[in-house]
């Protein structure tokens, strides 16, 4: 590591949504804590690191005009959108590290449930009936991942023992010490054989209803669609469309519009299984966000860039 700036002397003064993230890095060194949710004004003028509520949109970035910080540390992995909302002079990081794992969990969950219709056996238990069923396995299955970030991995990762025929999809084209991982100009002549197809992009212009009319139209019949990315990634047009004729099943843990609205045509179809955009909300995330902050301060404590940054406004 190159050392960017000059060793940092007093306490870093970092700023955090709540007591419990607060308390979390009372072990820390050289770090003094302020609990700022950003609902109303800061209570201090200057903070070394700022820390915004999570599951708490973007609202808060209209209150960083009246502070000055060196870096905001998100506690999200997406930042579609924040760049706009930034003052001049932010520095802003995401939190890889931080959903990856719990977010993969999900997806295999979506995965599993849709395959093996647990929502089918839960909608009979409701009404008190015992309803055996043949259903689809995971293992053998032909799965199609689109995305290979940090997510991605981490969701190749957990298919490994189930015994799938994994494709990897990325932005460009390569290869790894696992094989190829194709470009996502090649979509079109991998879905038609794909039998779960799982999307995990970054929300940008080419990712914009990646997943549209075409898209769905060359998947197979009785195929899985998962998208675990943002519900600006997929037209819901297009996933009513081809949900509503039963041809694919689908699963959603992000939405457009989100929340989706009381009495969506999506909330009533059967083959539809959504989350409420619950990726990386689990108990593993409070470590791991605690855990990055803390080498945040440790590396700008001494002089070195932070991790993770990606905007600088």
């Amino acid at each position: 590591m190159t050392r960017m700036t000059p060793v940092n002397a007093a306490p870093l003064l970092v700023g955090v949504p709540d007591a419990n993230l607060a308390s979390a890095l009372g072990d820390v060194d050289d770090v003094e804590c302020v609990v700022w949710d950003m609902a109303g004004p800061p209570p201090v003028p200057a903070l070394d690191i700022l820390v915004p509520p999570y599951l708490a949109g973007t609202s808060w970035a209209a209150q960083l005009s009246q502070v000055q910080t060196r870096l905001v540390q998100s506690p999200m992995v997406g930042y579609d959108g924040v760049a706009d909302l930034l003052p001049p002079g932010v520095v802003y990081a995401n939190a890889a590290s931080v959903h990856e794992s719990s977010t993969a969990e999900l997806t295999l969950a979506l995965v599993l449930a849709s395959q093996r219709g647990l929502p089918d056996f839960v909608r009979a238990a409701e009404k008190g009936h015992w309803a055996r069923a043949w259903h689809q396995s995971l293992a053998d299955r032909r799965v199609l991942l689109v995305g290979y970030g940090g997510v991605g991995r981490a969701i190749a990762d957990r298919l490994k023992p189930f015994e799938v025929t994994l494709t990897r999809v990325a932005r460009s084209a390569r290869s790894d010490e696992k094989g190829e991982i194709y470009g996502i100009e090649s979509l079109a002549d991998l879905l038609p054989s794909a039998e779960v197809v799982i999307v995990v992009v970054p929300l940008d212009e080419g990712t914009t209803h990646l997943i549209d009319d075409a898209f769905l139209s060359l998947m197979p019949d009785d195929s899985l669609l998962v998208n675990v990315s943002r519900g600006l990634v997929a037209d819901t047009e297009a996933l009513v469309k081809h949900a509503s004729t039963g041809r694919l099943r689908i699963a959603l843990d992000v939405t457009d519009p989100e929340p989706l609205p009381e009495g969506h045509p999506l909330f009533a179809l059967e083959n539809v299984l959504i989350s409420p955009h619950v990726g990386g909300a689990t108990t593993a995330a409070f470590p791991r966000l605690v855990r990055l902050i803390k080498e945040q301060v440790e590396r700008m404590s001494h002089g070195y860039e932070p991790l993770n940054v990606v905007l600088r406004t």
